[in-house]
């Protein structure tokens, strides 16, 4: 049997919630994917991806769940796994079909409120970057990917880190609004800085959950753990 571990940045104040609701999702994926055993790990859990790296066998895949090829996933991380063998695939982020899966899950939404896209602004709250402009790169880019997919109304993007803020990129939708955080997990800016951005800006819309909690993404994870064995 294959192993994988998924990697996230996890609460370095408070590692531990993190650290189970990782291991919660990682079990979903486990349940999808096809002869591979999926752990997981956050970085802010001190010790965790070390032990984790002790107890699979060797060759683990790993699947860093971060919305951007930055310096957690280039940098950090490599430095984690030290001289364990290891196969460090590309983050979510910058999975070329996640703007398709993300429409996907769109236009279930739209269906089940039975809103018209045409008539829906949708507002992307990203993460951002004071120091790289990668975060914000990746996530303008997803934005313009999606406004292909999905006819909306308006489609905005604010970040927590840089201009636009979250509350600009909000300010002035209405009651059809949906707002989809494209973080990897349900972590400190997804549950204070996004909400109070929204409040700031008056909005009367609908907060998403992150993209990675999407259903056809924790697939795609699961199919990309797969294929990974499979090719090697």
């Amino acid at each position: 049997m294959s192993h994988a571990i998924i990697v996230a940045h996890g609460q370095p104040s408070d590692p531990e919630p993190a650290e189970a609701a990782l291991a919660t999702f990682a079990a979903k994926v486990n349940a999808l994917a096809e002869n591979v055993v999926v752990h997981s790990a956050t970085l802010a859990a001190p010790g965790a991806l070390e032990a984790k790296l002790e107890r699979v066998p060797e060759n683990p895949v790993i699947y860093p769940l971060f919305m951007a090829k930055g310096w957690f996933v280039t940098s950090a991380l490599p430095k984690r796994l030290g001289n364990h063998p290891t196969q460090i695939l590309d983050p979510l982020g910058i999975d070329p079909e996640l703007p398709a899966l993300t429409a996907e899950a769109l236009r279930t939404e739209l269906s089940d409120k039975h809103w018209a896209a045409q008539s829906t602004d949708l507002v992307i709250a990203a993460h951002g970057s004071g120091r790289s402009r990668n975060p914000s790169t990746v996530a303008l880019q997803f934005a313009e990917q999606l406004r292909g997919l999905v006819a909306f109304k308006s489609v905005c993007v604010g970040f927590v880190e840089e201009p636009p803020s979250i509350s600009d990129a909000a300010n002035g939708t209405g009651d059809q609004a949906l707002c989809l955080p494209f973080f990897a997990c349900t972590g400190g800016h997804v549950q204070e800085d996004v909400p109070q951005e929204l409040d700031r800006a008056g909005f009367s819309g609908v907060l998403l959950p992150v993209v990675g909690e999407s259903p056809p993404i924790r697939a795609q994870i699961a199919k990309k753990l797969t294929e990974a064995f499979e090719s090697a």
